[in-house]
C-alpha cells in the first residue's frame, strides 16, 4: 500500500509491517511490530495520514507514521473481533468494512480513526441478514447460524438488544464509529452460514464485493452489495445499509483456500479467480455502470470472458490501475499478465 509517492509498506504472515522507501529498496525504512499473527490487510487514511492494518488476531491497528524511527512507530489497537479476516476503507475513508469466517459482515459508519474502540464503547445497530430491498423495513435477526458473535460481549450469541442502548445520537445523523452487524445473503445459503473470504470494494464506493464460501465448503459464491445510504427506516430497525444486486456461483476448485478478487479501475469489470484461471464478469453484456444496471431483485453477474494459463488454482487476480493489463497468481507460485482483447 502506497502512502505517497515514494514511501509504501508491506505486510506479512510473520506478523510485521515493513516501510519501504522507493529510493532505496534495498533496506527497510522499519519493521512495525503490534500483531501476533498473520497481517492480512493495509489501508490508509489520506484524511488523518494514519496507517491501518488488520489480521489473524482480530485486530485492527493504528500506525502513526508520521512519527516513525528506525525502531518503529507509535500505534494502538483501534478494533477487535473474533474470526476476523478482511478489512477495507471505502475510498472516502467515511467507513470501515471487516469481513470474518462466521459470516458477518461489520460497518464502522461516520469513521473517527482517532479514538479507539474499546469493547462496549461504540453504539450497536442490530445483528441482521441483508436481502432485498422489500424486507429492509422488517425485523429480523442476526441470520441463519451464529458461529459466535463477531464482538466479545458478555453473552454467547448475536448482539443483544440492550447493546442499543448508546450515547445519543448527533444531529442529523449516527453517532462517529456506530458499528452495524450484518448476515449478508448469499443465494442457495438460506439454511446454512457462509465465510466471507475476500473483501474488496468499489473503486467509487458504491458497492462491495464478497467471495464466500458456505460452511461445508462444497460452495463458492462472488456477490456486489450496493450501498444504501441514508438513516434507518424507523428508529429501532437496523440500518442495512447493504444490498444483494448481482451475484454468481464460481467453480469450487481448491478448497480451503482464499480466492482475492477484484474490480478494474473504473468499476465496470470484477475480474474473479476461476478454477485454473480467471473471469471477467460484468453487470450486464456490455459493461455498464453498476449505476445504469441496478436491477430491482439480485441478478446474475455476465460473463463477459475466461482466461486460462496456470496448470494450478489460481488465488489472486488485480488489474492494472493504469493500463490495460491484468495479473493472476496461482498455488504453486507462476504468475501471468494478460491484455485481454475485445
Amino acid at each position: 500500500r502506497f502512502l505517497d509517492n515514494r514511501l509504501f509498506a508491506t505486510c506479512s504472515d510473520d506478523t510485521t509491517i515493513a516501510l519501504w522507501d522507493l529510493r532505496k529498496l534495498n533496506t527497510k525504512v522499519c519493521t512495525l511490530h503490534g500483531h501476533t499473527s498473520w497481517v492480512k490487510n493495509i489501508e490508509y487514511d489520506t484524511n488523518t495520514r494514519l496507517l491501518v492494518t488488520s489480521g489473524f488476531d482480530g485486530n485492527v491497528i493504528i500506525w502513526d507514521t508520521n512519527r516513525c524511527t528506525e525502531d518503529g512507530c507509535p500505534h494502538r489497537k483501534f478494533f477487535h473481533t473474533r474470526f476476523l479476516m478482511r478489512m477495507r476503507l471505502t475510498p472516502d475513508c467515511s467507513k470501515m468494512l471487516i469481513s470474518t469466517s462466521s459470516g458477518y459482515l461489520l460497518i464502522l459508519h461516520d469513521l473517527d480513526l482517532n479514538k479507539s474502540l474499546e469493547v462496549g464503547s461504540y453504539p450497536i445497530l442490530r445483528a441482521r441478514r441483508t436481502t432485498s430491498s422489500s424486507d429492509i423495513t422488517s425485523s429480523g435477526s442476526s441470520g441463519p447460524r451464529a458461529v459466535g458473535s463477531p464482538c466479545h460481549q458478555s453473552n454467547s450469541g448475536p448482539l443483544s438488544e440492550k447493546t442499543l442502548s448508546r450515547p445519543s445520537q448527533r444531529e442529523g445523523g449516527s453517532p462517529r464509529n456506530s458499528l452495524e452487524v450484518l448476515t449478508p445473503e448469499v443465494p442457495g445459503e438460506r439454511d446454512r452460514g457462509n465465510c466471507i473470504t475476500s473483501l474488496q470494494l468499489h473503486p467509487k464506493g458504491w458497492a462491495t464485493l464478497l467471495r464466500c464460501s458456505s460452511n461445508t465448503d462444497d460452495q463458492e459464491w462472488t456477490c456486489v452489495y450496493e450501498f444504501q445510504e441514508g438513516a434507518p427506516v424507523r428508529p429501532v430497525s437496523p440500518r442495512c445499509s447493504l444490498r444483494l444486486t448481482h451475484c454468481i456461483e464460481e467453480a469450487n476448485v481448491g478448497r480451503g483456500y482464499i480466492k482475492e478478487l477484484c474490480f478494474s479501475p473504473d468499476g465496470r469489470m470484477i475480474s474473479s479467480p476461476h478454477g485454473f484461471g480467471i473471469r471477467l464478469l460484468g453487470f450486464d453484456a456490455h459493461c455498464s455502470e453498476l449505476v445504469d444496471c441496478l436491477p430491482r431483485e439480485a441478478s446474475p453477474l455476465r460473463e463477459i470472458r475466461s482466461l486460462y494459463s496456470h496448470n494450478d488454482v489460481v488465488l489472486t487476480t488485480k488489474f492494472s490501475p493504469t493500463h490495460c493489463q491484468i495479473a493472476s497468481g496461482c498455488l504453486s507460485g507462476r504468475v501471468s499478465l494478460y491484455q485481454p482483447k475485445f
